[in-house]
């Protein structure tokens, strides 16, 4: 007996099976090098994982998620005849999960709640002042060796007030970014931060938010609460010429709504790093491919709309800190068979 034990013990453990779905060069060169620190078995898969997809999770243990993978009810069903263990998502936000459906199928589901704040945050900033100073347009001209100055006028950030709808990390990194440019800042969040508070961040409710402010930035999780927060009612309240940013998620804005406030000049200035039907769109070269989305194509004839394809997060810190943070999920939810970034339900 004491022999069978010691060659259980000796014999060495099944490595985890990932399959990592929406893969791009930049990802399979993070999680290649982080994995060398784990010795994961990784296949990697540039597909997105949805429906008709599902398939190609058989035989793993986990798989790896971003942003615009679809993981509905009827996909964890099959994720689960698949055996698969745990959903590691390697983004912050999870509305793209069907929560209560993979803990009623006993599957895990992590995320990586912070990879840098800071990124998003000054990709905010860079959207602000490339809207308010015309620098994207700048740098087509002097390209075309145009050094006219007619076209450019911007208008300085100092003394403004910018509107923060939500004061999570990112939030509250903006906030204090902005700050420290003279701006006022009016925030609204149901869970105040006492540290904004004493650095002179004043919260209102959100009507008053869209009253006064001369930038609105969206720095909320998407929820059923706040699907469409900025909707043509929220938008007719806003001060003429505001400039609305949104680098959380897109179904934050209805399209619909910001482009009649954009066609009326209610809506002075857009910036977009998220858009709400970007699944078919970003993390994808479409430029020989006519695109079928009308209203993102519409969105693009607006000479004071500028938008990127969700790179907020996009540093080299992020990244690693995104490769690092998934795979110490996926091994600590093995280990203990629970993660401290785990996404919990709301069923008791």
């Amino acid at each position: 007996m004491s022999e069978q034990k010691d060659q259980q013990k000796t014999q060495p453990k099944k490595k985890v099976r990932i399959a990592v779905f929406s893969t791009k060069t930049w990802v399979v060169n993070a999680f290649n090098e982080i994995n060398s620190k784990f010795n994961f078995e990784i296949s990697y898969f540039e597909a997105r994982l949805y429906n008709q997809t599902v398939a190609l999770a058989k035989e793993f243990d986990v798989v790896c998620v971003f942003v615009n993978d679809k993981l509905n009810a009827e996909v964890i069903k099959k994720l689960k005849e698949h055996n698969v263990k745990l959903i590691a998502l390697r983004c912050a936000g999870f509305n793209n999960v069907d929560i209560e459906k993979a803990k009623d199928e006993k599957i895990g589901v992590v995320r990586v709640p912070a990879y840098s704040p800071y990124a998003v945050a000054e990709h905010t900033l860079g959207l602000i002042l490339s809207l308010s100073r015309k620098f994207h347009k700048a740098f087509t001209r002097i390209r075309d060796g145009n050094f006219a100055l007619d076209g450019l006028l911007g208008f300085d950030l100092h003394n403004k007030t910018i509107g923060v709808i939500g004061t999570g990390k990112i939030g509250q990194i903006f906030s204090s970014t902005m700050l420290g440019l003279g701006c006022n800042i009016l925030a609204y969040d149901k869970y105040p931060n006492k540290e904004l508070k004493d650095k002179g961040v004043k919260y209102v409710d959100l009507h008053d938010l869209y009253e006064q402010s001369d930038i609105i930035s969206l720095h909320c999780p998407l929820t059923y609460e706040t699907y469409h927060i900025i909707n043509e009612y929220a938008i007719n309240a806003m001060r003429d010429g505001v400039m609305i940013i949104n680098t959380s998620r897109g179904p934050l804005i209805d399209t619909n709504a910001v482009i009649e406030g954009l066609k009326k000049g209610k809506v002075g200035y857009l910036g977009l790093d998220v858009y709400e039907e970007e699944e078919e769109l970003f993390f994808e070269d479409l430029s020989e491919k006519v695109i079928q989305d009308d209203m993102f194509v519409r969105l693009q004839t607006f000479p004071n709309v500028l938008i990127t394809a969700h790179q907020a997060f996009f540093t080299r810190e992020a990244v690693n800190n995104i490769a690092d943070t998934t795979f110490n999920n996926i091994k600590e939810y093995f280990e203990k068979g629970s993660c401290v970034n785990e996404v919990e339900t709301k069923k008791k």
